[in-house]
């Protein structure tokens, strides 16, 4: 079988996108169920298997607390800032808090910011953190503190680079924090597809929610998620697509309770980013859940993601929505 990779050589190993990266992604949280030590370890793997080189990877700052208050109250920020959270907003968040977890935070919206501008540029941008989609504006849930994509949708507003958007969120979990932050939005469209029977408890009603039962295998995901991606892009017909990439519906994932292979997930990512890809929608990634057993399985889904976005990027080429204009 020839070498996936053997493609990128026509780029002299430099990727047709970018990647947003900064070793502060770490939220440092020990022994965890969230492997928060995965960031680095996939930039490690895309530079090791010669997926990406050095030059591919951008440098986020943190996101200034301006970006930051677009979207949260300015509570949430000064108990953030000055580790003043109380012990239930604690047990909600469900990771220590640290003055290194929450520089990791903000780094990663600015890395979404980033991730987000890039892809307006070249078509693709892939932030290798992010996706902290059960942040609220006034509270944080499950391991997310702050909405990452929710700042960097604010901030491309704000810049008016874009005004119509589409978060397509497959992590296993629904995407409560995306929903409720957008509920009322009409610039914003989200599609969240996400296991049923799972956390969180209440999920407040996203534009489309694709609601899987236990164990769905990979044509059932994909027959009900790609027919609702074509839909929603034709309809919506947004500016970009922010894509929340989850590698927790794996079969072997610790809390997920989906039956997804690899290449399942693969083929995932691939479709989604081909149906907006023809139709000219930059695609800005950022990864989310993953809690497989075997960290090595969470990596490798994960740098599946981006070696999906490159083959689309190399398969369809194209200029980004914003050079079109």
């Amino acid at each position: 079988m020839p070498c996936p990779y053997d493609r990128f050589a026509a780029f002299d190993s430099m990727l047709p996108f970018k990647l947003v990266y900064h070793k502060g992604y770490d939220l440092n949280l020990g022994e965890h169920v969230f492997p928060s030590q995965k960031f680095h370890l996939i930039a490690q793997a895309l530079v090791r298997e010669g997926v990406a080189a050095q030059e591919d990877f951008l440098t986020p700052d943190a996101a200034a607390d301006e970006d930051i208050l677009r979207v949260h109250t300015a509570e949430w920020v000064h108990k953030l800032k000055t580790g003043t959270l109380s012990a239930s907003e604690i047990m909600k968040l469900e990771i220590p808090y640290s003055r290194e977890a929450v520089e990791a935070c903000w780094l990663a919206a600015g890395g979404s910011i980033l991730a987000g501008q890039s892809a307006l540029r070249d078509g693709f941008g892939c932030n290798l953190g992010g996706g902290f989609h059960h942040a609220y504006p006034g509270h944080g849930e499950g391991f997310c503190a702050v909405h990452d994509v929710a700042v960097a949708i604010r901030r491309l507003q704000k810049d008016a680079a874009i005004r119509k958007v589409i978060v397509v969120d497959t992590d296993v979990h629904h995407g409560n924090g995306t929903a409720a932050i957008f509920a009322d939005d009409d610039s914003v469209f989200t599609l969240s597809i996400h296991q049923e029977n799972n956390y969180p408890a209440y999920k407040p009603p996203s534009d489309v929610d694709l609601e899987m039962a236990d164990r769905v295998d990979d044509d059932e995901y994909l027959g009900a998620l790609i027919p609702a991606v074509q839909a929603a892009l034709d309809e919506f017909q947004p500016e970009i697509l922010f894509y929340v990439g989850g590698a927790d519906p794996f079969c072997e994932d610790q809390l997920g309770g989906l039956s997804l292979t690899k290449n399942g997930l693969r083929t995932r990512d691939r479709k989604v980013f081909e149906e907006a890809r023809r139709r000219g929608i930059p695609v800005a990634t950022t990864l989310a859940g993953g809690y497989a057993r075997r960290i090595d399985d969470t990596i490798r889904i994960h740098v599946n993601t981006i070696v999906a976005a490159c083959e689309v990027a190399l398969a369809f080429p194209s200029v980004s929505a914003a050079g079109q204009k």
